[in-house]
């Protein structure tokens, strides 16, 4: 039997969340680094199907504790990210090209249109 390469599950660690799969999403498309607020107000945006200015506190809030107590920390252990809680900037890891095919896979599978032309 073929041991799968540690590259392979870490790829596929990483993309089973979907909040973890959004920041990601968001992540790719901007110029970094990125601020904490704004990755969670995206973040918080997509997954209530709302204007990322249009978030309730709450949903903000929620999605700020968990981004960063658990995805973020988990991502930079992957070496996906790296972070700075202060002051609160995200920036992905320049070698992460393995993972950017299954990446745009998923983005395409979840929002169903090519990635090149829609947001997120």
């Amino acid at each position: 039997m073929v041991e799968p390469s540690n590259e392979i599950t870490d790829a596929f660690t990483v993309l089973a969340d979907t909040r973890r799969r959004y920041a990601l999403y968001y992540l790719t498309r901007q110029e970094p680094p990125v601020s904490f607020e704004s990755l969670v107000s995206h973040v918080a945006g997509w997954e209530t199907d709302t204007a990322p200015d249009a978030v309730d506190d709450a949903t903000l809030d929620a999605v700020g504790v968990e981004l960063h107590h658990v995805h973020l920390p988990m991502l930079s252990e992957h070496g996906v990210v790296t972070y700075k809680a202060n002051p609160g900037e995200i920036e992905l890891v320049d070698d992460t090209d393995a993972l950017q095919f299954l990446l745009d896979v998923a983005r395409r599978s979840e929002f169903g249109e090519d990635v090149s032309t829609r947001e997120p």
